[in-house]
């Protein structure tokens, strides 16, 4: 094949192509020369890699038939719209649906945290096992209340965010495995009731409290639901329903999971503001509590209220049964591809 002459004959057809590839609107009739252009072009490069696959004209080639390609069916563009639906249907339902799960595991790994730090206080020896009594004193008189004020409050909000959020995906990702999830929060749950413990043991419960409460209630809500939809992925393996096969079940499950995970970030993010602005700052304590709290109920209530509505809408707008058929084709009889009333 003269490679030169079959250039100088299809050159004109794949300027046209570039063109109405570049081009934002088209009319019908362009439209439909698009894809006429798209087709040959694809035929082109076809036919120059089996005959005389000069690499120039191949690069070419496969640049105008992605073009042709991406302007005939572009992919999905995230929208404002997108983001707004994100945040009143897909993480608040996915967070709602789940709500068993980090339900349970807050109910017991609060239980489990109160338990330990009360043992600490009560028995001294038990908090010398893993601290001597003079690192003890150290926290209890300027390291506690030294943490949330040694670095700039911008340096520390983003260092809170990304290790909260990094522990977050750490648990979702173990859930599968039950153990490793179990481990991290066992861990968390033994580090706060050791320091708070100690604090208690040298009668500076109030500096405690008064210190994590504020982030505490919204920082270890988002961790417990993280690991809670960790689980959940867990049980759908385990125990899938049975109208879902055991991958499926899985597969619905993590998509759900990784929804949660992205949700998590703006949860993270406000809890280490709180963390770095509020809770090292001069305010009277009951005012920093009450900010975190308020912090908290707005984060269970934004998911019980727009959780359960996009749950209820989801209930009574079921999906089509049938899609639409392809062209030249029709439906089986008595199916219909319109939305069941």
């Amino acid at each position: 094949m003269d490679l030169d002459a079959y250039v100088a004959e299809h050159d004109l057809e794949w300027r046209r192509l570039e063109h109405l590839s570049s081009r934002r609107r088209l009319s019908a009739a362009e439209a439909d020369e698009l894809v006429a252009l798209y087709q040959r072009a694809a035929t082109h490069l076809s036919v120059v890699r089996s005959r005389t696959p000069d690499p120039a004209l191949v690069a070419r080639l496969s640049r105008l038939v992605l073009a042709g390609r991406s302007a005939i069916s572009p992919g999905h563009r995230l929208r404002l719209a997108d983001v707004g639906r994100f945040f009143t249907t897909g993480f608040p339902l996915a967070a709602y649906r789940a709500w068993p799960w980090w339900c349970g595991v807050s109910t017991a790994f609060t239980a489990v945290t109160f338990f330990l730090m009360w043992w600490v206080a009560s028995h001294p020896e038990s908090g010398r096992a893993l601290l001597s009594d003079a690192a003890a004193r150290r926290l209890v008189d300027t390291e506690f209340a030294a943490y949330y004020s040694e670095f700039s409050p911008e340096t520390f909000a983003f260092s809170l965010w990304t290790h909260n959020a990094w522990l977050s995906v750490q648990c979702l990702a173990s859930g599968v495995l039950i153990v490793p999830v179990l481990w991290l929060l066992w861990n968390n749950a033994l580090n706060i009731a050791v320091t708070g413990g100690i604090m208690i043991q040298y009668g500076e419960a109030d500096q405690f409290f008064g210190l994590i409460t504020p982030h505490g209630l919204l920082e270890l809500t988002g961790v417990y639901v993280a690991a809670g939809v960790g689980l959940r992925i867990a049980g759908a393996w385990i125990r899938p329903p049975r109208h879902l096969t055991r991958t499926r079940s899985l597969v619905a499950a993590g998509r759900e999971g990784l929804l949660v995970a992205v949700g998590l970030v703006a949860l993270f993010a406000i809890s280490g503001v709180i963390e770095a602005f509020v809770t090292p700052s001069p305010l009277p304590p009951a005012l920093k509590i009450t900010i975190g709290a308020a912090a908290w109920l707005g984060f269970l209530g934004y998911v019980v209220v727009f959780g359960s509505a996009a749950a209820q809408t989801e209930r009574t707008d079921p999906p089509a049964l049938v899609a639409p058929a392809p062209p030249g084709r029709t439906a089986p009889p008595g199916l219909t591809a319109t939305r069941a009333d």
